[in-house]
């Protein structure tokens, strides 16, 4: 790994193709572009049923008002669908040159030769690649593009799709639903136990555009998976929007773990959505790097609905100047002798905020279950923000709930210190802070963390 910070490259995250596409729809959002989109997909009568619905739910809800400022965000401003070009292809060589040279930069390539088992890459709205190993598809796994599932496992889909996250969720889940494009589709069949991770890689390109990819991952029973999301966009001065969706389904004693990389750039507004239900003695972890855009919103949620079922989530954020990163984690704990462990930390830094905001439920179904919420803010000045806000919301007497949270700076003696042992004021910073970052990235797979630290060094990077 690179130590020091001047030896990090901003360029293989900030750079941009030309934004030389094969359709881009106008800007704004009527029932006229809706159906465009619909029509470009070929989308069954249902699909476009629960697009319109999508629709009509957005023009009625109303803007979230508790959050981050989101009136810089104008509809009318923004393409919804932006198509490259080229097909899907499940070889890298047929990819078009200038996006395959992308993802090449960013390592995907490489990453699937070396420690996955299948990879899914999407270019502004639509999937460019996708692949996965033989002998996974020989025991029956499933991974493929949303819109490659909805052809071709239509039952399966329309029985889960839209199930966890409601259309009528909230304003920009039902603006996903009218205009989803992209993503990807998992089904693990019972006791197959997948031993190298599966990777989607969402790169949006064009400015002024809106990526909403939808991904839903079903692990029937017994099962096990490790998914990998990666994101990253090159800098514009104009806005642009991610207003993604996550599903996830673990059956009864399956395990799933869902990890994320996110490195936007400080132009996007990222309002993602992303929910599991989990079944008898299941076990869901989120593992979470939020890094980049300009306001994020995004709070995973766990529904454990069965005995014994689990969730730990794990998570950092970092906002530098004109950032503000509010992100957190629900959990519903709603039937008995189930857990839940949330481990959220975040840095701020130039003026950034971040803000943790959390929900634990405990219904009156969860007898025996334990809860503990531990969150962790680290601020490197004195111009910049770090709030907490937690809800607990306990109906029943029989639990074991614990809460804890820190909000401190580096102090001057620790930086002496380590600069009194021939350390550089700015390594001595950064490795502070990586420390501070560490039960993140030990949860990471060993490549996932090397990005994430030299993420860490990069929003560091002139900073001191």
């Amino acid at each position: 790994m690179k130590k020091n910070i001047e030896e990090i490259n901003r360029s293989i995250y900030d750079f941009k193709n030309t934004d030389d596409y094969d359709y881009k729809i106008k800007k704004g959002l009527t029932k006229d572009i809706v159906l465009e989109i619909s029509k470009r997909k070929n989308d069954p009568q249902w699909m476009r049923e629960i697009r319109l619905e999508g629709l009509g739910a957005y023009n009625k809800l109303d803007m979230p008002t508790w959050g981050p400022d989101l009136s810089e965000l104008n509809m009318d401003d923004i393409s919804l669908y932006v198509r490259p070009k080229g097909n899907m292809a499940n070889k890298w060589e047929d990819v078009p040159d200038d996006i395959k040279n992308t993802f090449d930069r960013l390592g995907i390539p490489e990453s699937e030769r070396l420690s996955l088992a299948g990879v899914g890459a999407q270019y502004d709205s639509e999937v460019v690649y996708h692949s996965m190993k033989e002998e996974l598809s020989s025991i029956g796994v499933i991974y493929t593009d949303m819109e490659s599932a909805v052809r071709e496992y239509p039952d399966l889909v329309r029985e889960y799709f839209m199930k966890v996250v409601p259309v009528t969720d909230h304003k920009f889940i039902s603006l996903h639903a009218a205009v989803w494009s992209g993503g990807s589709f998992v089904y693990v069949p019972k006791n197959v136990h997948v031993q190298m991770p599966l990777q989607s890689y969402f790169r949006l390109n064009s400015p002024e555009s809106g990526q909403f990819e939808h991904t839903l991952i079903i692990v029937d029973e017994g099962a096990s998976l490790h998914f990998i999301e990666g994101c990253s966009a090159p800098k514009y001065n104009k806005y642009n929007l991610h207003a993604g969706c996550v599903e996830l389904y673990v059956k009864k004693n399956a395990y799933l773990r869902y990890s994320t990389i996110e490195n936007w750039s400080k132009n996007m507004f990222n309002l993602n959505t992303k929910k599991a239900i989990v079944e008898q003695g299941g076990t869901i972890e989120w593992v979470s790097g939020s890094f980049g855009s300009h306001i994020s919103m995004l709070y995973p949620m766990s529904i454990l609905n069965g005995e014994g079922a689990k969730s730990e989530f794990t998570g950092i954020s970092f906002a530098g100047a004109t950032q503000e990163i509010d992100n957190g984690c629900k959990v519903v704990l709603n039937a008995p002798n189930t857990s839940c462990v949330i481990n959220a930390k975040s840095i701020s830094k130039n003026g950034g905020k971040c803000t943790y905001r959390s929900l634990v439920r405990a219904t009156k179904n969860a007898k025996g279950s334990k809860a503990s919420v531990s969150c962790d803010s680290l601020m490197l000045d004195n111009k910049s923000l770090s709030d907490t806000i937690p809800v607990n919301d306990i109906e029943t007497s029989d639990i074991e709930f614990s809460h804890e949270a820190k909000i401190g700076k580096i102090s001057d003696k620790t930086i002496f210190y380590l600069m009194s042992r021939g350390i550089s004021e700015s390594e001595a910073l950064a490795m502070i802070v990586r420390g501070f970052a560490y039960p993140v990235s030990k949860e990471l797979p060993l490549e996932y963390a090397v990005e994430m630290n030299n993420l860490i060094n990069l929003e560091l990077e002139g900073g001191m």
